[in-house]
Parts: C-alpha cells; structure tokens; sequence
C-alpha cells in the first residue's frame, strides 16, 4: 500500500493549523464504512473485482457531482454536508491521486473510510464462518493508516497532538458491516448478537486510542436501522416469521438488534465521558434521526416513499441482489429526491441531508454538536471535486 498521499495530505493539515474553519475545527479526520467512504475502495479496487465495481458507473453520482465519485449514493454523504457546513472543501480519500495531484488548495481534512469495512478485523470474523473478499479495511487498519502517516510527517508529539485536538474526528458509522456479512451468510440474529460486545470494544480501543494521541473531538455513530433496509426487506419477503412495525413496514428483530448495538456504545461512551470529561464524546444517533423518516416520510419529502430504493434490479423493493444499481439490468428512478432509499443498501443525497441536519443543527447528537459549534453555517457551501 502506497501512503505517499495521505503524508501529503496531513502534511497540509499541519500547516494549516492555525487557520479555523468558521471558528470550530481546523480539518475533518474520517474512519468508517461505506456510508463515509469518499472514494477509497475506489481506489482500492482493481479490475479483478468485477462486478462488485458497479458503484464505479452512472447513475451513482448523478445528482451533485454529474459523475461517479466512488461514493455509495447519487450524491453527497452525510461527511460531505458536514464538511460544507464548517466551511471546508470536500473531504479526499487518503489513498486518491487527487491528494497527490492538488496540493495546494486541499482544505483541510483526511478520510479514511472503506466501504466494506469491519470494526472487528476479518481473522474473527472467520473465525464464526464469515467471509469477506475485499481488502482488509477493518477500523484498525485505517486507523494504523492514520498513525503512519503521522509518524512520517509531525516532528513531534506535541505537534502531532496540536493537528489531531484541533480536528473535527468522525468514527464511523463503522461496525454495520460487521453484522451484514454475517446476515448474508445466514448466521441467525441471536448468533450475531455475541459479535456486539466485540464490535463495541473495537470502537471503543479506537476512540480510547485517538484521545490518546490528542483527539478533543469525536463523533461516534451508532448504527442506522436496517430493519428499513430495501436489501433485507427483500430478503425476508413473504416468511411467516418475520414480523413487521405497523407503523413503518420495517422488520422488527432486524431493528431491535440495531438498538442494542447502540444501547451498548451509549454505555460505553458514558464510561469515556467520565474517565475524559476533558474530551467531547458525541454520539450521533442515526437511528433516530433516519426512523423519523419512516414513521412520516411524506412529511419529509419523499413522496416515493422510504423503503423502494430508486436504483435497483426491480421486486417489491427494487433491489435484486443479482442486479445491482447500475447493471445494465436495473433501473433508476427519475426524481432521486423523492425517495429515501438509493441503491437498496445505501440512501439518496437527500436522505443523507435530512440525517446531517437532524444531527449536527438538530437534537440527535449527545451532547448537542450545535452547541459545541454554535457557527455552523445556515446551508452548506456548493463544493465540488
């Protein structure tokens, strides 16, 4: 793996550190899965990866950047809207050429976010008979991407602890995957559910691990309910075992087990809150802030609903595991901003605003993140790369 662009890239970083972005944070520094993930797996991938190289065409990208970018919507992600609001540019991958080749006029921020990626590393999840062929993107290798890159670049410590304290860190949402390979392989819910301890711990080492090396600032995702997931919904459709929420037609089982992932990472943070009252632990509450959507979506805007995804291989859903969102044989809706669901898996641009909004100038983060940065602009700045 060459680093020789992410060392660029916090080299800026560095000495640009005196410069704040609307007053509250110098640069974003990004870990996570494919709901954060600005174009590394893009990177990542090579021709041998075949079809699962779908995200690579149109109409991914289609409604704000007129183009694929390597993001998993048709537009921005909820790390793009943060990154608009505090007055930055759009946030690279750490592995894109376009670090190497755009120096100056980078802004501030690093991301290393993997769609695919794990919290838990892939040797555990082999070990219960779960298998992912991507490359090993799991939390600790992007986190031992970030460390390398530093310790080519600060020249000390305590220049390395000024960079992080003054960054805005975004964990995630990372550990989604960690139960969605294991679903796909058939591992029943009560099985996966012994994986959230360790999935949490993960979390939690990285975040514990970040403050030790200066981090002031994080936000820690829990996960969305995917329960509403277009994929599992059509994965269980027509089984007499499933039940379903009268009120929003998602799975109910699916959607609990999400609540206890984030029942258990609230503990924890509550742990890190004591033993660092010094450090802003922000928990973002994605579930919440995405359930409000299906309980009233037309309240929200999506007149097409929350559960059919846009982009996808037709069913009752229209996703097709078989046809993915840019398969010659799928198809895409024409008004991408009536719809919640993208690609069957992942959401539209719009969703992904409607979840920034509620979190970062609204009530579903603990502590509130508008309180910690009152500055936050009124509308993101159009940004583009």
């Amino acid at each position: 793996m060459a680093y020789s662009s992410t060392i660029l890239l916090v080299f800026m970083l560095l000495v640009t550190g005196n410069m704040h972005a609307n007053g509250c944070y110098t640069s974003i520094i990004s870990f996570g899965d494919s709901l954060a993930d600005t174009g590394n797996l893009k990177q990542l991938s090579t021709k041998s990866d075949g079809d699962s190289l779908h995200f690579l065409f149109p109409p991914y990208g289609e409604t704000f950047f007129h183009k694929p970018t390597g993001r998993f919507s048709n537009g921005r992600l909820i790390i793009d809207f943060i990154a608009e609001s505090l007055g930055l540019p759009l946030i690279p991958p750490s592995l894109g050429s376009y670090v190497a080749n755009n120096v100056t006029g980078l802004g501030q921020g690093v991301n290393y976010a993997v769609a695919g990626g794990t919290a838990l590393e892939p040797s555990f999840l082999e070990t219960k008979g779960v298998y992912h062929s991507r490359e090993n993107a799991s939390l600790g290798t992007q986190l031992g991407w970030f460390k390398e890159s530093l310790a080519s670049i600060c020249s000390t410590g305590s220049d390395c602890k000024h960079l992080i304290g003054r960054s805005l860190i975004l964990m995630g949402e990372i550990g989604g995957n960690d139960y969605n390979h294991a679903l796909e392989y058939g591992k029943s819910i009560d099985e996966i559910k012994t994986y959230v301890p360790f999935v949490i711990d993960t979390i939690i080492s990285a975040v514990n691990e970040l403050i030790d090396l200066g981090a002031k600032t994080l936000v820690i995702p829990g996960n969305l309910p995917i329960g509403c997931s277009a994929a599992y919904l059509t994965i269980f459709y027509g089984s007499n075992k499933v039940r379903y929420d009268d009120t929003t037609g998602c799975i109910t089982e699916l959607n609990k087990f999400a609540e206890y992932h984030n029942e258990l990472l609230q503990t924890q943070l509550n742990h890190i809150r004591e033993v660092h009252p010094e450090v802003n632990i922000i928990y973002a509450d994605y579930y919440n802030a995405a359930m409000q959507v299906f309980v009233s979506p037309y309240k929200y805007g999506f007149t097409s609903g929350a559960l059919t995804a846009c982009c996808g291989g037709g069913g009752p859903f229209n996703y097709n595991a078989s046809v993915a969102c840019a398969d010659p044989l799928s198809n895409s809706c024409a008004e991408p901003d009536t719809y919640f669901n993208w690609d069957g898996l992942h959401l539209t641009e719009a969703a992904y605003k409607i979840i920034f909004k509620s979190l970062f100038k609204g009530s579903y983060t603990t502590p509130r993140f508008n309180a910690l940065c009152p500055t936050l602009q009124q509308e993101g700045i159009a940004s583009s790369i």
